[in-house]
């Protein structure tokens, strides 16, 4: 069995933790698919690469009523897709050839499995360990068991942005992020598209009040079906498409819907790799929703208590499955692994997030129901205000009849406990709200407390913050001013 000083399994945020500090540690990373981990080879990094120019594609649609007739003239599905993956792939393998170069470090290409605590086995059979292991494993997306699913003009968010044309129709099985991207950048790059959702809701976990108003605007854009259950995937032979997909209405499963498709993109979510990893055979805890067990050190857990040189990070462990959190986390578990007297924590307090549809949604906090709920159980009261972007100039600018900002505010101190936005770009107007959640100035003082550049877009912001029903001069705000002013 070779022993190392530290083996670090996944090669995503968990590459970032290596740095001049662990300079002469012999080290092991594993990962067994593409180096560079989910992010930048089929997540975060690609999917905006295409959903950009998808999004110049609506603009033309929408410049109409402004007075400007656009249209596109050609898609080169071809070209935008070898221009996406020859940056990435070269990155990607760069990376590799990279952590190849280091004396220090062994790189295996191959899955791995706990056979025992802190024992591992690769696929190819040679046994390893090592004093300190950091699982960074990630996770996979989730193939519903239905008859066809392995069928080549079926996809995942792993495969779907490598297809040599842009399909004629696209079935998106899935009402969450991942389907709602996806649904964008095909509809607005020219394919017919159908969203279908098992539940009635698409985006379930954001505030309803935001899920709605993007159904609405993305109903206008490519068709929804909800309350539909996948039941088969059938190939076809006619001109007309390459599958036919059926749904069964769950509650009366005598009801059906089929779909000509093209291209199946099945977007039901994303499962860590406790699974695959074994991690129950190293003596760590899985919880109920198969995420691997950690405390707030992003130590992994065994019976409940720190398992003895284990952490974990990023999807395997983290219900947020967001680059930002596992780079956070890294950074964590990176400090920790040599300061074992001087433990830092990951903040989870305030995790935002972005949804880069049509149109963009941000979040970041509770959702007006989770607020009420926390109100009731700590004798609060809260206070809501939703702004339209039409209501500010640039709305006006823009003709906007979509977008709204929505804060949720504690009553009698004016701290923010909710930001959700829906609309053009929503990923950048909520920067400055999660900076004043994180930093816990309240929303008067954010609002009156600084310059708002005027006419820009953030004045929506501005005037939601100015909306709240929260003091002028609240217990959180700072006692002196800045400046001398």
């Amino acid at each position: 069995m070779r022993t190392f000083d530290l083996i670090i399994i996944g090669s995503g945020s968990g590459n970032s933790i290596l740095n001049e500090d662990y300079e002469g540690l012999d080290v092991a990373i594993i990962d067994g698919g593409t180096f560079g981990g989910t992010c930048l080879n089929v997540g975060c990094i690609p999917t905006k690469m295409y959903a950009y120019p998808a999004t110049l594609a609506r603009h033309t649609a929408d410049a109409d009523r402004l007075g400007v007739r656009a249209e596109v003239q050609e898609v080169r599905w071809r070209e935008m897709r070898d221009r996406i993956f020859g940056r990435i792939d070269a990155i990607s393998q760069g990376g590799l050839e990279y952590r190849r170069t280091l004396p220090q470090v062994t790189v295996y290409q191959e899955h791995v499995r706990f056979i025992r605590p802190r024992v591992l086995r690769t696929a190819s059979g040679e046994e390893i360990t090592a004093p300190q292991i950091v699982v960074a494993s990630g996770s996979r997306p989730v193939r519903p068991n239905v008859p066809g699913i392995d069928l080549p003009q079926v996809h995942t968010s792993d495969t779907v942005m490598r297809i040599d044309e842009l399909p004629r129709r696209v079935v998106v099985v899935g009402g969450g992020y991942i389907g709602a991207e996806f649904a964008h950048v095909f509809s607005s790059l020219g394919s017919r598209v159908t969203q279908v959702n098992r539940s009635q809701r698409l985006l379930r976990y954001h505030d309803p009040e935001i899920a709605e108003r993007f159904a609405r605007e993305a109903s206008r854009q490519w068709k929804l079906e909800t309350g539909w259950a996948l039941s088969a995937i059938e190939e076809w032979a006619g001109d007309e498409c390459a599958a036919m997909v059926t749904f069964r209405d769950p509650e009366d499963p005598e009801l059906t819907l089929r779909l000509p498709a093209d291209v199946v993109l099945v977007a039901t979510g994303r499962q860590p790799n406790t699974d695959v990893l074994d991690a129950r055979a190293g003596g760590l805890d899985v919880r109920e929703d198969g995420l691997l067990a950690v405390d707030e050190y992003q130590r992994a857990l065994s019976d409940g208590a720190p398992a003895e040189g284990v952490w974990a990070l990023g999807d395997i462990s983290s219900p947020y499955q967001l680059k930002h959190v596992a780079n956070a986390e890294a950074r964590t578990v990176q400090h920790n692994l040599l300061n074992p007297g001087d433990l830092r924590a990951t903040d989870h307090r305030f995790v935002p997030s972005a949804v880069f549809s049509s149109p963009q949604i941000a979040s970041v906090g509770m959702t007006q129901d989770e607020a009420e709920q926390w109100a009731v159980e700590h004798g609060a009261e809260i206070t809501v205000k939703v702004q339209d972007y039409g209501a500010t100039a640039y709305g006006w600018a823009m003709e906007d009849h979509t977008g709204l900002c929505k804060l949720i505010a504690e009553k009698g101190t004016g701290r923010l406990l909710g930001a959700h936005l829906v609309g053009e770009e929503a990923s950048l107007l909520i920067q400055p709200l999660v900076q004043a959640m994180s930093f816990g100035l309240d929303a008067h003082t954010m609002a009156r407390g600084q310059y708002w550049i005027h006419p820009a877009l953030t004045e929506v912001v501005e005037n939601a913050l100015l909306g709240l029903e929260v003091p002028e001069h609240s217990p959180l705000a700072r006692q002196e001013l800045v400046g001398g002013r």
